[in-house]
């Protein structure tokens, strides 16, 4: 199975599509797309065939096959957005486009179509709150969470939701919001792969929260905050995406200022946390992704343009860079897709 990298480079108005080598996680770059209006978020339906990219400067949201071969993008609709999304995700059922809008204080579900197109207009588009910054639903696809930063920009909470998947609705549960021990300002998160456990990146406090999830009722309750920085760190510092590898025993946070990825090791019993090392990363790292093999890990500079690429060390809980990339101006997102060779419709 290829692997291929989509990286959008938001100040070029392009996405790139780099190729990557399984054996040593070296990158080469195949092909770029011409994405006008400040491409950012991207997000693949769980068959990965299709490809959605939110361009935040014109409030349009496209859609592009993927070509299981060589990992090309084709243009197959566009559709038109109330405001400018940060997080794009697709339910488990790849019928539903998950959204959430950081200055609209806003989430929204789109319908996708049969053809892999998702449309306007959405079935939600709710206000929650200043500062929304991510969504997605839980492996049963019967819950989804919405985080929202703190510091004065954002609510400070997490917005808990029942999601119903035959319609796409989303209604409050009970409580509504995970309150936060100060102003943590949680922000992106991601699912251990096997415990009923999320783990949150929190913008304003520097660090990540665990959460253990009731599969049942659909609720969040923490039960441990690790800061990704080192003690004696006094400078301006902000935490972006988290990111977990696929058998769920190392987690990954960047430090916007320390300029740094923090990496934790997971217990795969209590799913708590033990931060192993910080690594030097590419200036201001605001997007990073694992390979779907879980070997590599790429993280993008937003100030350098730069792409850099790690081997992922369990043994000693960190990870090594590899190699270095151009990849443009303000990349702000990063995501390989293990793509079947020769799939067809």
């Amino acid at each position: 199975m290829p692997t291929f990298v989509y990286v959008t480079a938001s100040g070029d108005d392009k996405i790139l599509i780099l190729s990557q080598d399984e054996d040593s996680g070296a990158l080469e770059k195949m092909d770029e797309v011409e994405a006008e209006g400040r491409p950012a978020p991207l997000a693949t339906d769980p068959d990965q065939r299709y490809l959605y990219v939110a361009r935040r400067d014109v409030n349009k949201l496209s859609t592009y096959s993927i070509d299981p071969a060589m990992g090309g993008l084709s243009l197959s609709g566009v559709a038109d957005l109330e405001s400018d999304p940060n997080y794009l995700a697709t339910d488990k059922s790849g019928r539903w486009l998950l959204s959430a809008y950081y200055i609209a204080g806003r989430c929204a579900v789109h319908p996708i179509d049969e053809n892999g197109i998702a449309q306007s207009p959405p079935v939600e588009w709710r206000t929650t709150g200043p500062g929304a910054h991510s969504m997605q639903t839980d492996a049963s696809n019967r819950f989804a969470f919405v985080p929202h930063i703190g510091g004065g920009n954002g609510v400070n909470a997490i917005f808990q939701f029942l999601f119903d998947e035959n319609t796409g609705e989303l209604t409050p549960n009970d409580p509504p919001a995970v309150s936060q021990d100060g102003d943590l300002g949680p922000r992106h998160y991601c699912f251990h792969p096997s415990l009923d456990v999320l783990y949150f990146s929190n913008e304003q406090g520097c660090s990540v929260t665990a959460y253990n999830f009731d599969p049942d009722a659909g609720r969040l309750s923490a039960f441990q905050t690790v800061s990704t920085l080192p003690s004696l760190w006094r400078g301006r510092n902000s935490c972006a995406q988290i990111r977990i590898n696929p058998s769920g025993t190392m987690l990954f946070a960047p430090n916007r200022g320390h300029d740094s990825i923090a990496c934790f090791l997971i217990d795969q019993e209590s799913g708590s946390l033990t931060r192993t090392a910080i690594v030097p990363s590419e200036p201001v790292p605001r997007a990073l992704n694992v390979d779907p093999a879980g070997r590599f890990l790429y993280a993008a500079g937003l100030d350098s343009g730069k792409l850099a690429a790690y081997e992922i060390n369990e043994a000693w809980g960190g990870i090594d860079r590899i190699g270095t990339y151009e990849v443009g101006r303000e990349p702000m997102w990063v995501l390989p897709v293990s793509l079947a060779d020769g799939q067809t419709e």
